[in-house]
C-alpha cells in the first residue's frame, strides 16, 4: 500500500508539473518567456481603458473600443530585458509598444518609452520604428497592412529597435530604468499580436 501511495504521489506531482510546463509565464532553456503565442496570453495582461481585445486567427487583436486609446499592460513591471514581437497592423492603425512605464493604470509617452507603430503620424519623424520624444527615424519604414517583426532590446540607458530587421533605433536614454510593458490600441484601425516573448537582461 505505501509503494501504490507513493507511486500515485508522484503521478500527480508529474501530472501537475506536465501542466505548468504549457503556461505561457514558464521560461525556456535560453530564458525567453512568451507572453503571447497565437491567441493565447490576455492572462498576462491588465487591461486599460476601453477596446475589444481578443484572441481571433492566431493573434490577439483589437479593432474598435473607446475615444480614447487602451492598452493591455504587463502585470508585472521589468528591468532590463529584450522584447521579440510578430505583428500585423492596418494602414490606419495608431498602436505601439510601451516599455518602462511608471504606472501600469496610466499610459502615456511621457510617462513610458512608446515604441511606435503609426504610419500615419502628422509628425513622421517620431512614427513607426521611433521611441516618442527620445529617437527619431528617418526614413519612417512602414507597418500597414502586413506581418512585422519588432525586436526592442532595454539594457541600463541603452535602448535599441529594430524594425523587420533594421535597426531604427540606438539611443542612450536614463529616464527611465525600470516599469511595465503596454501595447496599445490607439482608438483607429486594427492591431494584431502573433507572438510577444521576453528576455530578462
Amino acid at each position: 500500500m505505501k509503494f501504490r501511495g507513493k507511486l500515485s504521489l508522484a503521478l500527480i506531482v508529474a501530472t501537475a508539473l506536465g501542466g505548468c510546463a504549457t503556461q505561457l509565464s514558464v521560461v525556456s532553456d535560453a530564458g525567453w518567456q512568451s507572453l503571447i503565442k497565437g491567441g493565447s496570453g490576455l492572462e498576462n495582461f491588465n487591461r486599460v481603458a476601453e477596446a475589444n481585445w481578443a484572441a481571433r486567427d492566431g493573434a490577439i487583436e483589437a479593432s474598435s473600443g473607446g475615444k480614447d486609446a487602451a492598452y493591455l499592460v504587463t502585470t508585472r513591471p521589468y528591468g532590463n530585458f529584450m522584447i521579440k514581437s510578430e505583428f500585423w497592423a492596418s494602414d490606419d492603425v495608431n498602436s505601439g509598444i510601451f516599455i518602462r512605464c511608471a504606472d501600469a493604470t496610466k499610459i502615456a509617452a511621457d510617462t513610458c518609452y512608446e515604441v511606435n507603430i503609426y504610419d500615419q503620424r502628422p509628425d513622421p519623424t517620431y512614427g513607426t520604428g521611433a521611441i516618442v520624444g527620445v529617437a527619431k527615424v528617418d526614413p519612417m519604414p512602414k507597418a500597414g497592412g502586413k506581418w512585422n517583426t519588432l525586436e526592442i532590446t532595454a539594457q541600463g540607458s541603452h535602448l535599441v529597435v529594430v524594425f523587420n530587421g533594421k535597426k531604427t533605433v540606438d539611443v542612450q536614454d536614463s529616464k527611465r530604468d525600470a516599469g511595465y510593458i503596454a501595447l496599445q490600441w490607439g482608438a483607429v484601425g486594427t492591431i494584431r499580436f502573433r507572438s510577444l516573448q521576453i528576455k530578462p537582461l
